[in-house]
């Protein structure tokens, strides 16, 4: 006999129905389980833009995932407003006797569900491991402390590393424990305040099918990831961090296939999803990352100029240094930004512009599809050489030698700074060295159809370190 007569499970960072911790534990645990997602107002009350290209994600992406559900002729409840208020009622209206749930381990989500558990009161709350393969202190240094290197993290996590956690929650065993009723209609964007029209659902398509088909093509190309990776004009990543941001796919479905597969490019496709796993780790350790510290308290010292116009200049992809350039519109066009891109990008906005490094956080935070706390944080750390296992601050990317190395024949630059598109691959990485009759034959003047550089690097490097020199005494 079920446990419970009914419950509900509360998809948040997860939505499919494969292969899904919560889901499975409550259809397994209760006669008649009704599916809920909450479009969470304090979230959405402080995002900036009404386009906003996540939300319209999420929407397309409970389409799906209704659909799926009402061809087990259930549905599933989509509500808005503040989890601790809408949860509960919906509860107590449906006669659940239980919550079920898959754990985030954000500060403000930690908050979110100790504030739910209390407001459901006598109404069970149970929550599991879903998005990680191991969390919180799961992997921890022989004297039980957080890891603070990357390297020995992930030893200790392959060694830990077995079937027993890779293997699948088989839901569709259980799906006839699904509740049958009549089936919901998705709520329009309009009803929370948003506009569609943001998001390309062609290179970015939503929902598990979208997962799949992205999963599918690039196992055709995993082989080839740990020399491709590096190279924007090529296809060379997976393009699975909006998926796994929003858990349309299980991270034990593509943990288990790289570890499966093997070779080098597998493993370090491997690794970059261990390194997903340490940053979920070091927030849950250290949550004052969530509030704008650095990891390494003394350089919260660092005394940053914080100009603003070089700041804007950066963020309206004005710097004059075109590789910089590409990518910043790369991310304002698509929300999305190539992973050597964003390490390049954020080095130049704080050891270039010497901008401190939470505003690059933000406006990151604002404005990529994938965007995920932990991941942006130790990113943006680990490229301010203020983070954990961070790039040593006196190593300081040359935004030229980056372009050269990485888009040799300028087809990323070309492609988003339609502007060069005359420029020879001898010249398009630094457009200002051009001799003026190679400006004229090329009908680029720089200062009008590109800007001149905003910053001289070489200089900026000089001040670079003095700055970080000044908190290292």
């Amino acid at each position: 006999m079920p446990q419970y007569s009914r419950s509900i499970c509360w998809f948040r960072r997860d939505l499919r129905l494969h292969d899904h911790a919560a889901l499975y534990r409550a259809l397994k645990e209760s006669a008649a389980v009704h599916c809920v997602f909450v479009f969470d107002a304090d979230i959405l009350d402080k995002l900036e833009d009404r386009q906003d290209r996540r939300v319209e994600f999420i929407w397309h992406c409970l389409h799906e995932l209704n659909e799926k559900l009402q061809q087990q002729g259930s549905t599933l409840h989509v509500l808005h407003g503040k989890p601790h208020l809408v949860i509960p009622q919906l509860a107590r209206e449906l006669g659940a006797e239980a919550v079920f749930c898959n754990r985030d381990y954000e500060p403000d989500a930690v908050a979110r569900d100790a504030a739910v558990a209390e407001a459901l009161g006598d109404i069970e709350f149970h929550q599991f491991k879903d998005q990680v393969i191991f969390e919180q202190s799961e992997i921890l240094t022989g004297t039980g402390k957080p890891y603070g290197v990357f390297t020995p993290y992930k030893n200790a996590w392959l060694k830990k590393l077995d079937d027993f956690y890779l293997r699948a929650y088989p839901v569709e065993e259980y799906l006839a424990s699904l509740a049958r009723c009549e089936a919901l209609p998705l709520p329009a964007l309009g009803s929370f305040g948003f506009e569609a029209g943001a998001l390309n659902v062609q290179a970015m398509p939503p929902g598990e099918s979208g997962a799949e088909a992205l999963f599918d093509d690039f196992l055709q190309r995993i082989g080839l990831y740990r020399e491709a990776r590096d190279y924007p004009a090529v296809k060379g990543v997976s393009y699975l961090s909006t998926h796994l941001r929003f858990g349309t796919i299980s991270i034990r479905r593509l943990v288990s296939t790289a570890y499966r597969i093997g070779g080098a490019g597998a493993e370090t496709w491997l690794s970059e999803l261990i390194w997903r796993e340490f940053y979920q780790m070091l927030l849950h350790h250290h949550p004052h990352l969530a509030q704008g510290r650095a990891y390494k308290p003394q350089f919260d010292a660092i005394a940053f100029p914080n100009d603003a116009e070089k700041f804007a200049a950066w963020c309206e992809a004005r710097t004059g240094y075109p590789l910089i350039d590409a990518a910043m519109r790369q991310l304002n066009q698509t929300g999305y930004m190539h992973n050597r891109l964003r390490m390049v990008v954020a080095s130049f906005l704080v050891k270039d512009l010497h901008i401190d490094w939470r505003w690059g956080e933000r406006y990151f935070a604002r404005h990529l599809l994938d965007f995920d706390l932990a991941s942006n944080n130790g990113g943006w750390q680990w490229a301010a050489s203020t983070g954990c296992d961070a790039q040593p601050w006196f190593r300081i990317f040359n935004p030229v030698t980056q372009s050269e190395k990485f888009d040799a024949q300028g087809k990323f630059i070309r492609r988003y700074l339609p502007e060069l598109v005359n420029c020879t691959d001898k010249w398009i990485h630094a457009p200002w060295l051009m001799p003026a009759a190679e400006q004229q034959r090329c009908n680029i003047a720089v200062g009008r159809d590109y800007p001149a550089p905003i910053v001289d690097h070489a200089l900026a490097r000089i001040k670079t370190l003095a700055l970080y020199k000044e908190v290292e005494r």
